[in-house]
């Protein structure tokens, strides 16, 4: 399975009417996803601003801002809404189950990284659409479970192999597993999550991701607290999960 390689984005951007509803129309989608995992709207909102954050951090290492252009950050912000988009081809029961996982519960939640990809190739061929946007979607969809030691899934790439916008969305994406409260179990600390991250630095994770992320981890926190989930919010968790066990005691 070939990826497209990294590169700058050269589409430019536009705050178009066209271009803003098609933003509503995506985001709308992604909460709908995101529902399905028992996840919010205010996960979204996160994950944007995590990633638009370690963007322009890594902004100062000479190597990288040449990669990350203005446009490139435009494209990996929005990426962050649709990264998981696999997820819809995992059966609730898989999604939302709390306890671990047998073997072929495992394969079939891991398989949410190819369905993604395979569901946005053809989508790119039914469409006849192409652009660095939709390379991104791609290269998100597919890798952002890759570790930088080589131990991630699903193709097992490792260090620079990994797509840059994959390496900043999997940091991003696991502080906000970290720190979120799920219903079967709270979410732990900012300090705590920073220090396991910070720990996986050079293994699960690029090393020059985790130096952003401890650079701007103050900025982070007050992203994860002013995008915190309500209570609200938890009760839909809940009965998103209740649903999908009923669900599951029908069949």
């Amino acid at each position: 399975m070939s990826l497209p390689l990294d590169a700058p984005a050269h589409t430019p951007t536009t705050d178009s009417p066209a271009v803003s509803v098609q933003s509503v129309v995506v985001f709308a989608m992604a909460t709908l996803a995101e529902r399905r995992d028992a996840d919010t709207e205010s996960h979204l909102l996160r994950m944007q601003a995590y990633v638009h954050l370690l963007a322009h951090a890594l902004r100062r290492v000479p190597a990288l801002a040449p990669v990350l252009t203005p446009d490139y950050i435009a494209h990996l912000v929005q990426g962050a809404l649709y990264y998981d988009i696999g997820t819809l081809a995992v059966p609730e029961r898989v999604l939302l189950k709390p306890g671990r996982f047998t073997f072929e519960e495992r394969s079939a939640m891991q398989s949410h990284t190819v369905r993604g990809y395979q569901a946005l190739v053809r989508a790119q061929t039914s469409c006849g659409a192409s652009g660095p946007w939709l390379d991104m979607a791609k290269q998100l969809a597919l890798s952002h479970h890759e570790h930088w030691n080589g131990h991630g899934y699903p193709q097992q790439l490792a260090g620079e192999a990994i797509p840059l916008c994959a390496r900043i969305v999997a940091v991003a994406d696991v502080y906000d597993a970290m720190v979120s409260s799920k219903v079967y179990k709270p979410g732990m600390s900012h300090a705590q999550a920073v220090e396991k991250i910070a720990a996986e630095r050079g293994a699960q994770f690029d090393p020059q991701v985790v130096d952003a992320f401890v650079d701007c981890a103050a900025a982070i926190e007050r992203v994860a607290r002013r995008h915190a989930d309500t209570e609200d919010d938890l009760q839909r968790k809940m009965e998103t999960l209740a649903e999908a066990i009923a669900d599951h005691a029908v069949m």
